[in-house]
């Protein structure tokens, strides 16, 4: 599960929000808005993986966000 929360606050920190973000992924934000309300379980590695480039993410902010949860 994807810390929803943790995302949309660093999006905020990078002056951004969750429609410019989807601009700049290639991905509608209705689309984004409903992954997001999902809890982020429709999010593919793809997604992940441009969103963590455009807010600039350490490894660590990579793994508490898309990784909340412990996988064992």
């Amino acid at each position: 599960m994807v810390n929803v929360n943790k995302l949309r606050g660093k999006i905020v920190e990078c002056g951004l929000n969750t429609s410019e973000l989807a601009n700049l992924i290639g991905i509608d934000r209705t689309t984004l808005y409903r992954k997001f309300n999902a809890d982020g379980e429709t999010l593919t590695i793809r997604e992940a993986d441009l969103i963590s480039k455009e807010l600039n993410l350490s490894r660590d902010e990579v793994n508490d966000i898309f990784f909340s949860q412990f996988v064992a």
